[in-house]
């Protein structure tokens, strides 16, 4: 099965952290993420950048106020990225850093997913259809 049409490039968060230039190393580390583009303040702080995370874009910076990074009071952020091999993936963020919540497992709704949480305290939740789901399977998800 394939990653389904409404999953591709549906929605684009835009997360707002403490470190984003550490944050786009360690995503790249760990994700494979390419930098699209970066947009720096007088101050050298990122005000705006947007990476390529599996074909899927996020956009990131530097937080300052009225928004808060993760742990300082502010809402964090699960991010859903439907990859080829979720396996892979997950033991690639794993040894580059970010915590295991949820190892790879079969769904009910029909992906293979894990859950992991990355050094600056955002949720990933990675999935991979499976070949076979029925129809609306992926709902749930």
């Amino acid at each position: 099965m394939e990653i389904p049409e409404r999953y591709k490039y549906a929605v684009i968060p835009h997360v707002m952290i403490d470190g984003a230039a550490e944050a786009i190393a360690f995503y790249a580390e760990a994700f494979g993420a390419c930098e699209l583009m970066r947009l720096e303040g007088e101050d050298g702080r990122i005000v705006h950048a947007e990476i390529d995370v599996q074909g899927s874009t996020l956009m990131l910076g530097d937080a300052d106020a009225p928004f808060s990074a993760p742990g300082t009071g502010g809402p964090s952020v699960a991010l859903h990225v439907y990859v080829p091999d979720v396996d892979a993936l997950t033991a690639r963020a794993v040894a580059a850093g970010a915590e295991l919540l949820a190892p790879p497992a079969d769904m009910f709704y029909g992906a293979r997913q894990s859950m992991l949480r990355d050094p600056f305290g955002h949720v990933w939740i990675l999935l991979t259809p499976i070949t076979g789901a029925g129809s609306g399977a992926e709902a749930g998800a």
